[in-house]
């Protein structure tokens, strides 16, 4: 265990909630997304376009276009307003972009794979918003959704039938 594994007190939703928290999102915002293919970010941006019923949007003031994308600077200048913020920011950043999430309404802030800041969980929760951290969309969806058990992952879901989407 690191430092930071065990000073954690957060407790995150489980699977059920997680997968409710995708049934009901239409639209996904990728904060820090990356035009380079070997980000994360854009690992993710490629499967939730390609696989996903998300309308995607994507947030870095340094980037024009990703995947054929336009990109925009700010949350605030989103067209709607994201169901889930996706992030990809340095730890230093999160509790200002769970700021940012509050102020549009978001629903759910949603920390990518090895992000984890009580702090912007708090500041989210406390505005009511959902919090999922230390998780990763595209690894989430693809679980509850057949990608990963057709890999040959146990993904722990047990079911003759695919859950889909709407």
């Amino acid at each position: 265990m690191t430092a930071q594994e065990t000073t954690r007190t957060w407790t995150g939703p489980g699977a059920q909630d997680r997968l409710r928290i995708m049934s009901e999102a239409k639209s996904v915002a990728i904060v820090g997304a990356s035009a380079k293919p070997a980000r994360a970010s854009n690992f993710v941006a490629t499967y939730l376009l390609a696989d996903s019923p998300y309308r995607v949007y994507f947030i870095n003031p340094r980037e024009q276009e990703i995947l054929g994308h336009p990109v925009y600077a700010s949350l605030d200048e989103l067209p709607e307003v994201p169901d889930i913020v996706d992030v990809f920011r340095r730890d230093e950043d999160l509790p200002q972009v769970a700021r940012d999430a509050v102020r549009i309404g978001a629903r759910t802030l949603w920390l990518q794979l090895g992000s984890w800041n009580e702090e912007a969980a708090h500041i989210a929760e406390d505005a009511g918003l959902e919090v999922v951290m230390d998780r990763c969309l595209k690894i989430e969806h693809a679980r509850f959704h057949g990608g990963l058990n057709l890999a040959g992952f146990n993904t722990g879901v047990i079911s003759a039938k695919r859950q889909i989407l709407d």
